[in-house]
């Protein structure tokens, strides 16, 4: 069962989410099916740090609601999806605009049903890496996310 917000609508209101609004980053694209991401950090004097560089904040923020929701949408409502844990690994300072995309692939998604299905949690990871304006990793994410299957579901 899809889950019953579109993809364009959830673009829109994670674009107007004040988080997300007022640290200027931007959902640039949603795929149909849930299983693709791109976010955007933009350049502002308000995200930068003392050093000129981007605040690791707004880095770790542009990060933070993604998959949980991509896994909702894939799966549909008959799961509890949440960010259960993540940390973050600054690896250069990030200058500019930065972005990062988020992948769930076939095997992932059954992956998750089949560790499921009987009602057990599962807590699968997801490493996203967040990229310079060149394609260079500027940090890494990795978040750990919460995914049960529904009482009524089971």
């Amino acid at each position: 069962m899809q889950w019953t917000m579109k993809p364009g609508l959830m673009k829109r209101l994670l674009n107007l989410w004040p988080p997300f609004f007022f640290s200027g980053i931007r959902v640039e694209t949603i795929r149909d099916d849930f299983c693709y991401v791109r976010v955007r950090l933009k350049s502002r004097p308000w995200t930068k740090n003392i050093n000129r560089s981007q605040f690791g904040g707004s880095m770790f923020a542009m990060t933070d609601p993604i998959y949980p929701l991509m896994i909702m949408g894939a799966l549909g409502k008959d799961y509890h999806v949440w960010d259960k844990k993540a940390d973050i690994d600054f690896i250069a300072p990030g200058r500019g605009a930065l972005t990062a995309e988020f992948w769930l692939s076939d095997q992932v998604l059954a992956d998750i049903k089949a560790a499921t299905d009987d009602g057990d949690k599962h807590f699968p990871e997801f490493l996203v890496h967040i990229k310079d304006q060149q394609g260079a990793i500027v940090c890494e994410v990795n978040r750990t996310i919460y995914v049960r299957k529904k009482r009524s579901a089971r």
